[in-house]
């Protein structure tokens, strides 16, 4: 499946996939929307910051590793720690992530060796990338994801349900559902009634709440 890297509206690059019409990002920002649909909608207005402690956190689609990226910056500027659980079956190439922008964009040049760590560290073993930041790659697909462990918030950011129906249904968000400790909350870009009903059968409260530039809604999921 061939992939091109291409430069999104904010200045920061996305992937492309032409075959399947699909980016790994908006279009109208990869920055932009990474920071507000899993930083501040979900890290920051999760209060996980509220309190010191040891917080998991899983996401479903480690693509570029930008949330990654943005989660472990996060974490380094609150002193606070972070277990990070990132699930992908179709990870990019050297050639491929060397290339990305983002410490470029974020002004934050001293993180390109950590980002490009993420991308080299072995599968299915933990990772130290900071003091304050660790990470557990799963290269698998989500309905063979297995886990002893609970999350406190879930970034789902897979590709939309026009290229992947398979990843929006009811039966993945039961076993969703049985991943998050209680309280705990799933936020993604994607607000289509469709997805939304499916969380609800999945025993998920479900907002809508404001989404990122180019997208006037997006879901705040909690259990």
């Amino acid at each position: 499946m061939h992939r091109e890297i291409i430069i999104t509206k904010d200045g920061s690059h996305s992937i492309s996939i032409p075959e399947l019409n699909v980016t790994y990002h908006s279009v109208h920002g990869a920055i932009q929307e990474s920071q507000h649909v899993f930083i501040k909608a979900g890290l920051m207005d999760s209060g996980l910051f509220d309190y010191v402690g040891l917080h998991h956190i899983l996401e479903v689609g480690f693509g570029t590793g930008l949330n990654a990226l943005l989660t472990l910056k996060e974490a380094d500027q609150h002193k606070n720690r972070i277990y990070y659980t990132a699930i992908e079956p179709d990870p990019l190439t050297k050639d491929e992530y060397s290339l990305l922008n983002y410490c470029e964009q974020l002004n934050i040049p001293a993180y390109q060796s950590l980002f490009e760590k993420m991308h080299q560290c072995g599968w299915e073993e933990m990772f130290e990338v900071t003091d304050n930041f660790r990470i557990t790659k799963r290269r698998c697909k989500l309905t063979d994801f297995t886990t002893n462990d609970l999350f406190d918030i879930i970034y789902f950011d897979v590709f939309a349900p026009a290229a992947q129906p398979e990843l929006w249904t009811k039966d993945i968000f039961e076993k969703l559902y049985t991943l998050m400790k209680p309280g705990a909350i799933l936020v993604t870009y994607c607000s289509k009634g469709e997805v939304r009903r499916n969380m609800q059968a999945a025993g998920l409260t479900v907002d809508k709440i404001p989404g990122p530039p180019g997208k006037r809604e997006m879901i705040w999921a909690y259990r």
